[in-house]
């Protein structure tokens, strides 16, 4: 598989052939995560309300495993770009053995945290239980979750991100067929209520990871995993690491938000607490397409970082910019027209519905201006930068947002916590704009 191409293709093209597999992808995954609360909604609003209590410790998982893979992503496509295939075979080699330590690692701590957990936000006996059913299924799988997000990484850092796309469709297409089947039983298969979600989510995933390993072996790629590769390389895992480690804490800052907020609604009621749920399952509908316009951008950066074109890397990033902003104007749009239609899907309570409406659209005015901050932040990671863009996620997700929303509820109540989303987007507009300049436009 030649990689030429990307240094050679004109970019606005060439950013939107490596993002658009990724964007429907994102899409798919994104529509699986609405459609499975859509069906755990149907179960009660507690099952939905423990749903959105263990989401915070499933994007845990995802943020371990999938931020040390932009790690590997990031220095696989620098040396491929570099023509130092060996050292590429190295790092994608290494990186799958240690994705598979995260997932083991991850399997028994969540496992063992869950109960305590879910206590600090709810006393609630029967929410409680169905939050623990739900996880001890899906923490079970966070090995398979390692192996398939390791390959996915590697795909994508070769350039071959058609794999990638069709691997994590089949997985979201699977888990959509057998929602409905598994959670309100049909024929043979029993009515297993939210078991039944965990059970149909962990088939998904097991689809996913059953592509990579068909498509690794049928079409052979540059970065190549082997044993003999799997020898320690201490400055090589510093590198990943360095990358990693960062990227790893900016997808878990959302866990740590949402807890927190968690934490300050739930002193209102649970229907806040459920709406701020929906929030973001709704809005992953959004950030999951443009992180697929993120995920076809870093391989590019870094290729071109490696082979030395520094203009095409400014390039690059104006263009993926431009694409992001685009899709955020859509999602500004639709949560200022139909929000009581988006916050319907999980709930059937008026005033429940009111006051996502509310919510949604309040939110919804910092979308367009966070463009700057999510664009940067990824191009940074491309750059093998983490320490910039866990600046930006640190500031984002925490120091700003956290407190506001604190300082602001007391305020004005519960509409605190949406209005300090704006305001948040704002300030890092301003700062991530600042870094960018010094970063990736000098």
């Amino acid at each position: 598989m030649d990689q030429t191409f990307m240094k050679e293709k004109p970019v606005m093209p060439l950013v939107i052939s490596m993002a658009l597999p990724m964007t429907i992808s994102m899409l798919v995954n994104a529509l699986y995560n609405i459609v499975d609360s859509y069906f755990v909604a149907k179960i009660s609003e507690d099952a939905m309300t423990a749903l959105s209590l263990v989401y915070p410790m499933q994007n845990l998982i995802t943020a371990v495993t999938v931020g040390f893979g932009i790690g590997v992503n990031a220095i696989i496509a620098f040396y491929l770009g570099a023509k130092k295939n060996e050292v590429a075979n190295q790092a994608a080699s290494l990186g799958m053995f240690f994705n598979i330590i995260h997932g083991i690692l991850l399997n028994i701590g969540c496992i063992a945290i869950m109960p305590a957990f879910l206590r600090i936000f709810t006393k609630d006996s029967n929410i409680l239980k169905m939050g623990l059913d739900y996880s001890n299924i899906v923490f079970m799988f966070a090995i398979p979750i390692s192996i398939s997000i390791s390959f996915e990484k590697i795909f994508q850092a070769v350039g071959n991100m058609k794999v990638s796309m069709i691997c994590m469709m089949l997985g979201c297409v699977a888990n959509i067929i057998l929602d409905p089947l598994f959670i309100f039983g049909v024929g043979f298969l029993p009515e297993l209520g939210i078991k039944g979600a965990a059970i149909a989510t962990c088939i998904g995933q097991l689809v996913t990871l059953l592509g990579y390993i068909i498509a690794y072996f049928v079409r052979p790629i540059p970065a190549k995993i082997r044993i003999k590769y799997m020898k320690f390389d201490g400055s090589l895992c510093r590198k990943m690491y360095a990358i990693g480690i960062p990227a790893t804490l900016n997808l878990a800052l959302p866990s740590v938000q949402v807890s927190a907020l968690n934490g300050i609604l739930s002193a209102y009621s649970a229907g806040y607490v459920l709406v701020l749920g929906s929030y973001y399952k709704l809005q992953t509908f959004l950030y999951l397409t443009v992180n697929g316009v993120v995920q076809g951008m870093r391989p590019l950066i870094g290729y071109n970082y490696g082979a030395g074109e520094k203009k095409r890397v400014r390039d690059i990033f104006k263009s993926a910019l431009i694409l992001i902003v685009g899709v955020m104007v859509i999602g500004t749009i639709l949560c200022l027209i139909i929000p009581d239609k988006l916050i319907g899907l999980f709930t059937n309570k008026a005033n429940t519905i009111e006051i996502g409406k509310t919510a949604l659209r309040i939110i919804s005015i910092g979308f367009i201006v966070s463009s700057v901050p999510v664009t940067v932040s990824g191009a940074l990671e491309g750059l093998g930068k983490g320490k910039e863009s866990l600046v930006i996620s640190i500031l984002r997700y925490i120091v700003i947002m956290v407190p506001l929303a604190f300082i602001i509820s007391r305020i004005v109540g519960a509409t605190g916590v949406w209005h300090a989303f704006w305001i948040t987007e704002i300030f890092m507009a301003v700062i991530s704009a600042v870094i960018c300049k010094k970063q990736i436009l000098k």
